[in-house]
């Protein structure tokens, strides 16, 4: 709020608060006077690091995108962002700037490549550490790697032996190594470790899987379960450069094609 009041002194940011908000997880609304003051409301049953991701999501749509807002008569009262915009960075246009916004405020770059080097293939409790670092979910560390690093890995979101969705980095998904969920029914392998529910120490560090399991070369898999979610996140690193994608299709973003079943 106040640097908000810095670079905007007559129209800032005068409450970050947690509301109840069916169907979004975070906003960012405006006042009907002018000049407009503005507010900042996040789901207040989300967790403290989701938290943080979410305020930070709409504090960026207040520094990259509030005239629009303000004028654009899609955006009465403000703007709301679901769970699919924000925790799993599947939007679009404002949406995926908000959230490129919110990664370099609470991760920065430089600092996350120093610690994960682009061609190291972290597992789960690095990661993990890496999520405690900035105050955020393991989940918006492992998408904030995959953003940068060149190795081939693919993240899976899932619940009772199914994808809920998933996202690939950016060397997998050029190779073919990734899953559209949109509209689609992806079934985990009955030998992934989320099926048979095998959440060890052994599941955190990495289980090498043979091909023919998830795809048609062996994989590292690793996974950890969240009881308070009630979902699996299932790592997975494959080899070097791995085969190249077929055709010359243009595979613009992979989250362009998942959300909840």
């Amino acid at each position: 709020m106040e640097y908000s009041r810095n670079i905007n002194p007559v129209s800032p940011i005068h409450e970050v608060t947690g509301k109840h908000l069916p169907g979004c997880v975070g906003a960012l609304v405006y006042s009907q006077t002018k000049p407009r003051q503005w507010g900042i409301a996040y789901e207040k049953s989300q967790p403290e690091t989701r938290r943080a991701f979410t305020v930070a999501h709409e504090f960026g749509h207040y520094i990259l995108h509030r005239r629009l807002i303000e004028e654009d008569d899609r955006f009465d009262g403000g703007i709301f962002c679901d769970e699919n915009s924000v925790n799993r960075r599947a939007g679009e246009g404002i949406e995926k700037e908000a959230d490129q916004f919110a990664a370099a405020l609470l991760m920065p770059l430089h600092d996350f490549r120093r610690k994960v080097t682009p061609k190291e293939r972290p597992d789960i409790e690095k990661l993990g550490n890496m999520a405690a670092r900035y105050g955020v979910s393991l989940t918006a560390a492992i998408l904030r790697w995959l953003e940068y690093t060149d190795t081939r890995a693919l993240l899976v979101v899932s619940n009772e032996g199914f994808a809920y969705w998933a996202k690939s980095s950016d060397a997998a998904l050029k190779s073919g190594r990734y899953f559209r969920t949109k509209n689609e029914v992806v079934e985990l392998p009955a030998a992934a470790i989320a099926v048979r529910k095998q959440f060890g120490q052994e599941a955190m560090t990495g289980v090498r899987q043979p091909s023919g399991i998830w795809f048609d070369e062996p994989v590292v898999e690793m996974c950890m379960r969240s009881d308070r979610f009630d979902q699996e996140l299932t790592l997975l690193h494959f080899e070097n450069a791995g085969p190249k994608h077929q055709g010359e299709e243009e595979v613009e973003d992979t989250y362009d094609r998942f959300q909840p079943n």
